[in-house]
């Protein structure tokens, strides 16, 4: 009976460690999607405001040739305003993804110490074998 209660801890230990593992790994993968999301609208803003920034100035050049003051001003102004947000969003983007750890490693960290723990113990066991078969043979 000792024998079916220890498999029985060991079964239910191991559905433990797994679930929590699952648990953890379903956390990461959420903060992952937020992350994704979040960069790719924040690139998609930032392409767009370079985009008006790009039209802004062609229509800059276009307009040099009218003979009104300070509409070369304004929209000068307004190209510099759209250039300079959009690349500030991008770099915003670039540092996000470059400061992010990598995807998972809580969940690996965590698997690389259950794993060290089993060879800890596994390893003790064998030490335990061999002090056991020791002792056996000295009693001979």
């Amino acid at each position: 009976m000792a024998l079916r209660e220890s498999i029985g801890d060991v079964v239910s230990t191991l559905g433990c460690i797994l679930r929590t593992r699952l648990e953890l790994f379903s956390l990461e993968a959420a903060g992952q999607r937020v992350h994704l999301t979040r960069s790719l609208a924040l690139v998609l803003v930032g392409g767009l405001l370079l985009t008006l920034a790009l039209l802004v100035f062609t229509l800059t050049i276009a307009l040099l040739f009218w003979q009104t003051d300070y509409r070369y001003w304004a929209l000068g102004l307004l190209t510099a305003a759209y250039a300079v947000s959009g690349a500030c969003i991008l770099l915003h983007v670039r540092k996000s993804f470059l400061e992010q750890p990598a995807p998972f490693s809580a969940t690996l960290e965590e698997l690389r110490q259950d794993l060290a723990l089993l060879d800890r113990l596994r390893s003790s066991d064998d030490d335990d074998d061999e002090i056991a078969d020791g002792a056996g043979r000295a009693g001979e």
